[in-house]
């Protein structure tokens, strides 16, 4: 929680400081649009995660099965560690410095640059310094979709589609399938049979393009319908 709070006072030094500007260049005030993005998003990432790991367990001798010694109390520590992460990185690569990157260098360069800088933050966060064959997967991954949702905010003006893709995907991952850094959560898999050859590959492959292309397409249809009104 602190470092999420000492980020939004950074983030608000650098806005004033640079640009008087206030949060509301970030597009954080509530508007009809901007609740059907986060709604959106929300459920978009959510509904391809499931889809996902259920891919991993579909052509396998595996299921999934309730934790039986999960509880309420467990479920809402993780979906407040989860909530507190994405805001946290959210804040820092989608907001008062991506702004501050776009008035600098235009929106290409600002989202290719926020996208290189959370690829590398994940080296660090998954602990993977020193395996580069895992560093460059990480880095495809997180960058591919880190772009998506810097694009987001370039063409949207707000961070609420990023921030509700990013916590529909982590609240879904590593809260209810438990594959994250929290361990056992609300699903388990039966056994530790898993994927191999081809299947793996592209269920993979599913996990890296599905949500970043499922969320440029959602951008793309509300520019137009932006541009239409």
């Amino acid at each position: 929680m602190l470092g999420l709070l000492i980020i939004l006072l950074v983030s608000a030094a650098l806005l004033w400081g640079c640009y008087k500007k206030t949060f509301a260049v970030l597009g954080l005030r509530p508007t009809t649009g901007r609740a059907m993005d986060f709604a959106f998003g929300l459920v978009l990432a959510a509904l391809i995660c499931t889809l996902y790991h259920f891919l991993e367990i579909a052509f396998i001798d595996n299921h999934w099965q309730l934790n039986q010694a999960y509880n309420l109390t467990a479920l809402a520590k993780a979906g407040w560690w989860v909530l507190k992460s994405v805001l946290f990185e959210e804040f820092v690569f989608r907001g008062a410095l991506l702004y501050i990157l776009i008035r600098l260098v235009g929106g290409k360069w600002a989202c290719l640059i926020s996208a290189a800088a959370f690829g590398v933050y994940h080296w660090f966060s998954y602990e993977l310094w020193g395996t580069p064959f895992q560093m460059i997967i990480i880095f495809v991954m997180t960058g591919i979709l880190g772009w998506v949702l810097a694009y987001a905010f370039t063409q949207l003006k707000s961070m609420y589609l990023p921030i509700a893709v990013h916590f529909g995907w982590n609240l879904l991952h590593i809260v209810i399938f438990s594959s994250g850094p929290l361990g056992p959560q609300l699903l388990v898999k039966a056994n530790a049979h898993y994927l191999e050859g081809a299947l793996s590959l592209l269920v993979f492959l599913f996990q890296v393009f599905a949500l970043p292309l499922a969320t440029l397409f959602y951008v793309r249809y509300r520019q137009k319908e932006t541009a239409s009104a």
